[in-house]
C-alpha cells in the first residue's frame, strides 16, 4: 500500500458560494480507491455528498 495526497475543495455553507480548499493524505493500494477514500473521509467528517466535493489533484507520495 502507498500513501496519497489529495487535494480539493469542498463546499462549506449553505448560503452563498464558498468553496474551502483542503489536503488528505490517505494510504490506498491505487489512485482510484485514495480519491474513493478521499469522498468517503470528506463526505463523513464533514456531512456532505459528492457533489459538493471536488477533488483538484491526486499524488503518489513515497
Amino acid at each position: 500500500m502507498g500513501n496519497y495526497v489529495i487535494k480539493g475543495s469542498f463546499k462549506a455553507g449553505t448560503i452563498g458560494n464558498v468553496w474551502k480548499s483542503f489536503t488528505k493524505i490517505v494510504e490506498s493500494n491505487n489512485e482510484k480507491n485514495a480519491i474513493e477514500k478521499g469522498y468517503s473521509l470528506m463526505g463523513s467528517e464533514h456531512g456532505l455528498s459528492r457533489g459538493l466535493i471536488k477533488i483538484d489533484e491526486v499524488k503518489s507520495v513515497e
